[in-house]
């Protein structure tokens, strides 16, 4: 089945998940072990150029993995190649609602970028945390990119110290969690 651009535009807005699609010749999947030297010089030079990067995106990865607290991490393969890597990581709220994640760092190669690699990565990973029970998920980054998932500004829930305008979340159910939110000290980790 195809959607229009309308149709995932009402997709997303309904919090309706879509079939994900990765872009022909992309395979999706899981990481794998072994994998982590080649997912983190990704998302490395992925960021690399990015002016609103900290540049510590591959630590935040790595400190993830070594706290067993990648929940869903997937990579894009082509031709055997990773090129393109999604975490998602438990997330705590102030008033206790369990089940939300935090939804990145996502990462694609930097030649690959705006070709629907990072789409297939986010729609998957959307996909996994809903089957494993989860009740919803939150993103810092461009609402522009993110709205058309789902993600929309919920003034009960926040994030200490950012623009609140780029703190994202999508409940999963009828309700959104309410109150401070903090990611996993992972995402303190230096570059």
């Amino acid at each position: 089945m195809t959607y229009s651009r309308s149709d995932r535009a009402g997709a997303a807005r309904s919090g309706a998940h879509m079939n994900p699609r990765p872009p022909l010749g992309i395979l999706i999947r899981p990481e794998y072990g072994g994998e982590e030297s080649a997912i983190g010089e990704l998302t490395r030079l992925a960021f690399a150029s990015n002016p609103r990067s900290t540049h510590n995106e591959h630590s935040i990865v790595q400190a993830l993995r070594s706290a067993n607290a990648l929940t869903v991490s997937l990579v894009a393969e082509q031709t055997k190649r990773i090129v393109g890597h999604i975490a998602f990581s438990p997330v705590r709220i102030s008033d206790r609602s369990p089940g939300w994640y935090g939804l990145g760092p996502v990462a694609v190669t930097p030649p690959l970028q705006g070709q629907g690699i990072g789409r297939a990565l986010i729609e998957h990973g959307l996909q996994q945390l809903r089957g494993l029970g989860a009740q919803g998920c939150v993103v810092f980054g461009n609402p522009g990119l993110y709205n058309r998932f789902g993600f929309a500004r919920h003034p009960g829930l926040y994030l200490a110290g950012v623009p609140q305008e780029f703190f994202l979340a999508l409940p999963f159910g009828a309700k959104s969690a309410e109150g401070e939110l903090t990611y996993h000290a992972a995402f303190s980790a230096a570059g």
